[in-house]
């Protein structure tokens, strides 16, 4: 424990990354938007002042988180997913919908999406329980037990929001797999999955019309959406139009700032935007892949390979939505789409991987 006291600096590479990710989706943000926050709210600014708020929320947090010892947090881990469990069933008991989902939370005049949080927390009470056990994580009993244990926050959040349920289940079973020295039971993993993914899109017809838009979005007029964005990735070519010169944005792709904005990155800046955002990603995961290899605490090495899960599976299933490759499941792409809950909770959990960093031998 004495060796994971000495101080190393904070990782300028990871740290430098996220600062120029926050500042490129800030003034991509404001390019997709300013067109409907005039038309509805009559200020081209609207987005842009309230993800900023968000930002400077987040970056203060992120600064907290990255001060204090990650190691203080694991006696409130358990009591952290406690409350991201109740906060996830008040989402369905009374939560605010919108656009057909309900997601949100309000207190007052605050609403925010508990689901956000339920991420990070999964990520440290698995990385806490995983280093606990992990001379067990062999055993297809423990396993069990780990998924069992992220099972509530799955189903509850699967309810209305089937992507952020993906990426909790695929951020605990990356996090047994990396501490697992079976690899045959992911066989077995892989294959009970398969089947209640199975399960769990037929219970809803509409999951099922996803389906059938995917494969043919002509054919529907819900594949709108999914039209409209192709167009816009299209006519970007190799360089785009021009910073705030599309088109698509104009009332042709409905909440283009929002789960779709990838798109409008491609029509904007052209494929050489669009690897350049890919490109800042990369880099972040393979920071996260770095410190997670370098921490000799196991707890603080699964929390950034917990993190490292998180963006790696919420970006690719951004662009895969966008790009048609998969059936459209409503993921924003971190730091990049508009998302006030999203941004803060995302910058403190980069504030608890800049923890980790700081303590690496």
């Amino acid at each position: 424990m004495e060796q994971t006291k000495k101080k190393h600096g904070y990782d300028f590479v990871l740290l430098t990354v996220i600062l120029i990710l926050i500042a490129v989706g800030l003034v991509l943000l404001y390019s997709t938007s300013a067109y409907n926050g005039e038309v509805k709210f009559h200020d081209t600014f609207y987005y842009l002042k309230k993800q900023s708020f968000a930002t400077a929320l987040g970056l203060a947090g992120m600064y907290v988180m990255a001060h204090i010892d990650y190691h203080r947090w694991e006696r409130l881990v358990p009591l952290a997913y406690l409350v991201s469990i109740l906060l996830l069933v008040a989402v369905l008991l009374i939560g605010d919908e919108y656009n057909g989902s309900k997601r949100w939370l309000s207190l007052g005049p605050i609403s925010f999406q508990p689901s956000e949080f339920a991420k990070v927390a999964v990520i440290l009470f698995l990385a806490q329980y995983v280093a606990r056990h992990v001379k067990e994580m062999g055993k297809i009993k423990a396993m069990f037990k780990v998924m069992l244990f992220v099972l509530p926050a799955v189903v509850l959040v699967g309810a209305s929001n089937l992507s952020t349920a993906i990426i909790i289940l695929g951020i605990g079973v990356v996090l047994i797999f990396s501490a697992s020295p079976n690899y045959v039971q992911f066989i077995w993993m892989g294959v009970l999955g398969s089947g209640i993914m199975g399960i769990f899109l037929a219970l809803e017809s509409y999951r099922l019309e996803r389906l059938a838009i995917w494969r043919n979005p002509e054919a529907y007029e819900k594949g709108y959406q999914t039209l409209q964005g192709l167009y816009a990735i299209g006519s970007g070519g190799l360089f785009g139009q021009g910073l705030g010169a599309s088109v698509q944005k104009l009332g042709f792709l409905p909440e283009a700032q929002n789960d779709m904005i990838f798109s409008i990155v491609c029509e904007e800046l052209g494929l050489t935007g669009a690897v350049f955002i890919v490109v800042l990603f990369l880099i972040l995961i393979w920071r996260f892949f770095v410190i997670a290899t370098r921490t000799k605490d196991l707890f603080g090495s699964l929390i950034c390979t917990g993190a490292m899960s998180h963006m790696m599976i919420q970006v690719i299933l951004n662009i895969a939505v966008v790009t048609n490759s998969i059936p459209n499941t409503g993921i924003t792409l971190p730091f990049i789409s508009y998302g006030g809950t999203s941004i803060l909770f995302l910058l403190m959990e980069m504030g608890v991987v800049l923890s980790v960093s700081n303590l690496i031998e």
